[in-house]
């Protein structure tokens, strides 16, 4: 069923009240880090100071090559759409506008808020109001991230990109982004953390392009998925909110939550750390972290080939997406690797990592997990391991000799779009990192976040 366990690094570590600061700081973090290297601090944010985006100024987004949030074709008004899509794509687009605001903050401005939102009756202002401010919980200061509406994305972001060899970490504080409380996706008067309300859809961007003749509200409903990116490596240097098909071509490793009781969601898989054993995820809280390593060689056909096929490690063991695993390998598609109590939160709290070594990645998720003592749990991939890669990880044209390039083909409903060079020789991939919501139309919630923090060898 996919299993690679002999080749699995995992650490297991039962802690107390050590801060984890301290033990990046005094222990050998990462995989083949294990020579004895140590952690310097480089950067951090703990939001001692209010912060400046409520007083910046909204610009509308011109789209196109011009615009500073420009990415590539799978971009908001990118070449693919207009090619799958055909006129329904341009006429989608021009029933709204998107406003952004990209703010500076923290020491010499090492990080950035990226803040998007829909204008849908085209007055010259967003419809809603997603902010990144400062807020005070339990008498300490953290990170509102605060997201009302579907139709809008907040993110946190380095102003530059990742050094070669670097661990970034983040605090979670309090999280409602979707999951059930208590055991129910009702509560507080939301469903599923959605604010009730008609028309909450994903237009116009779908895996297939803008669908011909479906309006917004024809749209297919999103409210059954709900979600937040807690730590994440991208492969290039801007992050901002985007159209959701796009993020996905564009990432290397995964620490997430997807909160879904769509219909194809019903095979998921969770496995518990304590026991190693896998569950449905109808048996959990849907309140997930996926641990991922996005694979360089395989893509999935279910999205349309835009989104790449997932790795994951887990202390029930390791399997590809493409797979299958739990009670009779009955179960398929996202393996989380334990679950959130968002009940416990704030008197609890959660920590994200995830390190880029010499020849790999690591990541680290630190919490009372659901069955659960305080635990960490940590899992590398190298860069290349067992022929399978970890997608675009070079950051530099030297670490790379092409041998994962091939063509892919995207299709809609008014043609194909072919991708003739995917990963070719000489190219290079910067690390970035992102925390909050990067879909421009999908998710709705908020979550309070503290403690980021980027390290360096200390050689």
């Amino acid at each position: 069923m996919g299993v690679t366990g002999s080749r699995r690094t995992a650490v297991v570590v039962l802690l107390l009240a050590v801060p984890l600061v301290a033990l990046a700081a005094a222990l050998s973090l990462g995989g083949e880090e294990s020579e004895g290297r140590q952690w310097r601090l480089l950067e951090e944010e703990t939001f001692d100071r209010r912060l400046p985006v409520d007083a910046a100024a909204w610009t509308r987004d011109s789209h196109g090559v011009n615009s500073p949030w420009h990415v590539d074709g799978l971009d908001d008004d990118g070449e693919v759409w207009d090619v799958i899509s055909g006129p329904a794509f341009d006429q989608a687009l021009g029933t709204f506008d998107v406003y952004r605001k990209r703010v500076r903050f923290g020491h010499k401005g090492w990080l950035t808020a990226e803040i998007a939102a829909q204008d849908k009756d085209k007055d010259g202002s967003p419809d809603s109001d997603p902010t990144l401010r400062r807020t005070m919980l339990n008498g300490e200061s953290a990170a509102l991230i605060d997201e009302p509406s579907w139709d809008a994305g907040v993110l946190i972001r380095p102003t530059h990109v990742l050094p070669a060899r670097y661990r970034v970490e983040v605090t979670l504080r309090r999280i409602d982004f979707g999951g059930e409380r208590d055991g129910d996706l009702r509560y507080d008067g939301k469903f599923n953390g959605y604010r009730q309300r008609p028309c909450v859809t994903g237009y116009p961007w779908t895996f297939q392009g803008a669908v011909p003749g479906q309006s917004r509200c024809e749209s297919p409903d999103v409210t059954n998925q709900n979600g937040f990116y807690y730590l994440t490596i991208l492969d290039y240097a801007t992050p901002a909110p985007h159209g959701n098909p796009g993020i996905h071509n564009h990432r290397k490793v995964v620490l997430d939550g997807y909160n879904s009781v769509a219909p194809w969601s019903r095979r998921y898989g969770v496995c518990d750390p304590a026991s190693k054993r896998i569950v449905s995820v109808k048996k959990g809280n849907l309140n997930d972290i996926n641990a991922v390593f996005i694979r360089g060689d395989r893509f999935r056909k279910g999205n349309n080939n835009i989104s790449n096929e997932y790795y994951y490690k887990t202390e029930c063991g390791d399997f590809s997406g493409d797979s299958t695993w739990g009670p009779r390998g009955r179960l398929h598609d996202i393996l989380s690797a334990a679950e959130l109590q968002p009940e416990s939160m704030p008197s609890t709290s959660y920590t994200f990592a995830v390190e880029r070594g010499k020849e790999s990645y690591t990541v680290e998720l630190t919490g009372p997990f659901r069955g659960n003592a305080r635990t960490t749990l940590r899992y590398t991939h190298k860069f290349v391991e067992d022929g399978r890669p970890v997608w675009h990880y070079n950051q530099g044209a030297g670490e790379y000799d092409g041998r994962f390039d091939r063509s892919l083909t995207y299709t809609g409903p008014a043609g194909k779009y072919v991708d003739e060079h995917i990963w070719p020789p000489g190219s290079a991939y910067p690390d970035s990192f992102i925390i909050g919501d990067p879909h421009l139309n999908f998710y709705e919630g908020s979550a309070v976040v503290d403690d980021i923090r980027l390290f360096v060898p200390d050689d």
